[in-house]
């Protein structure tokens, strides 16, 4: 599938095409919901996304992964030379290692304005030395390097019916949406990595803090104010989903369905939340293999449905542009 994908794209460098296989691999292994999503796509368009969904774990590993055993100050040394090494790539339209060679390409390919991957390293390089967030319009400035953009790199890839500026504020919330449910979700993990994502003012509402949610951490007990600050942020970040639904419907038709999928199965991690009973400190909560499947199933039932009218679309245009031929000659 790797090569069909590389061949569609129009992707023929042999490094370029093991850069972009490395990016799959790096998509595959750790984004399995978006991974799932992304086969969804039109064949062409695919390695664009690996290439930005590599580059963006290839960051977020350095900041967090908790098997790595650098010191901070090695880390940040690591995520800026990254940051050269990509500022550099962007300007040459290739770059040192397989993961910022796929993603300069891509950027080059699609027009992606440099200033958002900038963003995006600004608030990795915050991981490294902030560990919580007073209130919402704090983390929100963390949140528009960290998720919304990822959502308007997206966008060029993906495609629109509309002017690209209408469809802008619509990728970001999702972005943000997906952000915020992997907060909720990993709440546990994060706090192992010393961060807490959630906003103090939020968490403090129902009298919960830091030292509380250590208290559930560590010993497998829950208490019904932590409860209720995780039931505010569930639907704080369902408000976000409301607030990027509108934009599924500006995108190229034949990205529909990846992005109705992926819009799915993200709101699925919120509903395993519920069900689960908002235990996120003691487990992650995931969706189903076999819920994943079938909302596959539905995102595939979609995209053939699209071609059938995109082919009878292409038929009635043909049919039109002989028709008119026809009357010309008859004059």
């Amino acid at each position: 599938m790797t090569r069909r994908e590389l061949d569609a794209a129009g992707i023929t460098d042999p490094r370029l095409r093991m850069a972009y296989a490395c990016c799959r691999r790096l998509n595959a292994q750790h984004g399995k919901t978006y991974f799932l999503a992304t086969r969804l796509l039109p064949v062409e368009r695919r390695c664009a996304v690996h290439a930005l969904y590599g580059f963006a774990r290839w960051a977020d590993d350095i900041v967090d992964d908790l098997d790595r055993r650098e010191t901070p100050g090695e880390r940040d040394r690591l995520l800026r030379k990254l940051e050269n090494d990509l500022a550099h790539g962007l300007r040459a339209g290739s770059g040192a290692g397989s993961v910022v060679r796929a993603v300069a390409d891509t950027a080059g390919r699609y027009g992606i304005e440099p200033r958002l991957f900038a963003d995006f390293m600004a608030s990795m390089r915050s991981d490294l030395s902030v560990t919580d967030y007073p209130t919402y319009a704090d983390l929100q400035a963390y949140i528009y390097g960290s998720a919304a953009v990822i959502g308007l790199q997206m966008l060029p890839v993906l495609g629109t019916v509309v002017a690209r500026e209408e469809a802008e504020p619509h990728a970001a919330a999702l972005g943000v949406a997906f952000q915020l449910t992997n907060f909720l979700r990993d709440v546990g993990e994060d706090l192992d990595r010393g961060r807490v994502y959630l906003p103090a003012d939020l968490l403090a509402a129902h009298g919960v803090n830091r030292p509380m949610l250590e208290w559930s951490r560590r010993t497998g007990r829950r208490d019904p104010r932590i409860r209720a600050a995780f039931v505010e942020a569930d639907a704080m970040t369902r408000e976000r989903y409301r607030e990027a639904e509108p934009g599924i419907g500006i995108l190229d038709p034949r990205v529909r369905p990846c992005i109705r999928t992926a819009f799915t199965l993200y709101g699925g991690i919120l509903d395993a939340i519920v069900r689960d009973d908002y235990a996120v400190l003691h487990g992650r909560s995931v969706v189903p293999r076999g819920c994943r499947a079938r909302t596959a199933a539905v995102g595939l039932v979609r995209i053939l449905g699209a071609r059938v009218r995109a082919s009878r679309q292409v038929s009635s245009d043909a049919a039109r542009v002989t028709a008119h031929r026809g009357e010309g000659y008859g004059r």
